[in-house]
């Protein structure tokens, strides 16, 4: 990322984080009218939090990763609570404004203190069950998805080939080595014909990352493993790890194509992040230098970080495209506001005569939390229509 668009970044954020603090302060702290002593005493406590994720990026340069990791998930899942207490507060004064407005009575101050209170009580205990609940999701991990995908013309020797999907990793600041090892090793427990892994692998440079995605090198499948470029990649240095990633046995596919099981096998495609030509360099997708010389008597399978590859895609002749990017939501309600940039948020869908997969992502990005959603290690097995 430019030091142009960081500043950009730090400051919308700043600016929005400043605003929901105070009138968080507000309608939790101040308009219930607690005692004086409670009230200066949340008042530090909720200045605190707020400035929890400043200081956790202020250290990270300089302090040990055991240090910095924890503060910074702490004030991860602080952020992901805030969420849920806007929310809460939100629909509180919705139903306020709303009840004015068909002619309710106005209360008196000690009433709208009363009722301030008794909000303020209900949403506590309504977000630290939510962020609870999503954080222990986190905590256990992603599960594993079995789906069966039919190709047409995919070679009877084919049927049944098993591709394992990865996705939107994350690894950062708060997703390090144990996770990545834990993952190779339940991967490699499936003995797969093939590993992908699509995009937002991580999140930070290769200096400072490159011991905690060593065991990458240990991922074992039969046909290999191959990997496409996530927006993420390019906040940290797409083409540092790109290099990186050939020196653990990781092929990035960049707007090309690889056969897959000798001549009557599928073609295996993979195209740059869908906005990565913003980021110079060359890079960019480009779905028909992806698929120039292909047989189109063979099957296609496409690597695309976005699904909103998808139409273009099924255009072109793939047969099937598999994503990530969305995680699903990650914190819903709030893939409300994905899918309002993404038309496809999770699982399958029939885009023309392609199939499209969009995987929820095997980490998380933000706050260590999945509310209404899960992390997923895919394994997609490829049938034969003809088999």
């Amino acid at each position: 990322m430019t030091l142009s668009r960081a500043l950009v970044f730090v400051t919308v954020v700043l600016g929005i984080s400043i605003s929901a603090h105070r009138y968080a302060w507000v309608r939790l702290v101040r308009d219930p009218g607690w005692s004086p002593y409670l009230q200066r005493g949340l008042t530090a406590g909720l200045v605190m939090l707020a400035l929890a994720p400043v200081v956790a990026m202020a250290i990270s340069r300089f302090a040990p990763r055991g240090v910095t990791g924890p503060l910074t998930s702490f004030s991860m899942v602080w952020l992901g609570s805030m969420l849920y207490i806007l929310l809460g507060l939100g629909v509180v004064d919705l139903g306020t404004f709303v009840a004015q407005k068909l002619g309710g009575a106005p209360f008196d101050a000690e009433r709208r203190a009363q009722l301030a209170r008794v909000a303020a009580g209900v949403i506590g205990l309504a977000t630290a069950g939510v962020a609870a609940m999503g954080v222990a999701r986190v905590v256990r991990g992603p599960s594993l998805k079995r789906i069966r995908v039919p190709l047409a013309n995919l070679a009877t020797h084919q049927d049944g080939y098993r591709i394992v999907q990865l996705t939107d990793v994350h690894i950062g600041p708060t997703i390090g080595r144990a996770f990545l090892e834990k993952v190779v090793d339940d991967v490699n427990a499936l003995s797969p014909d093939l590993v992908v892994i699509t995009g937002d692998l991580v999140d930070g440079q290769v200096t400072v990352l490159a011991p905690h995605v060593a065991s990458l090198a240990h991922l074992r499948a039969r046909d290999g493993v191959y990997f496409v470029t996530g927006n993420h990649e390019y906040y940290s240095g797409a083409d540092e790890w790109i290099a990186h990633l050939t020196t653990l046995g990781v092929r990035t596919l960049r707007n090309e194509h690889v056969r897959i099981g000798g001549d009557e096998g599928f073609h295996l495609a993979g195209v740059d992040d869908f906005r990565s030509a913003e980021f110079g360099n060359g890079h960019g997708p480009d779905l028909r230098r992806a698929l120039h010389g292909r047989d189109p008597a063979r099957p296609v399978v496409l690597l695309a970080h976005q699904p909103k590859q998808a139409p273009l895609a099924s255009e072109a002749g793939v047969d099937l495209q598999l994503s990530g990017h969305t995680h699903a939501g990650q914190i819903r309600p709030f893939d409300l506001l994905v899918r309002l940039e993404q038309r496809f948020l999770e699982g399958l869908y029939d885009v023309g005569a392609m199939t499209l997969y969009v995987s929820p992502g095997t980490g998380y990005w933000g706050p260590p939390m999945r509310v209404g959603t899960t992390s997923e290690i895919t394994e997609i097995t490829l049938a034969s229509i003809r088999g």
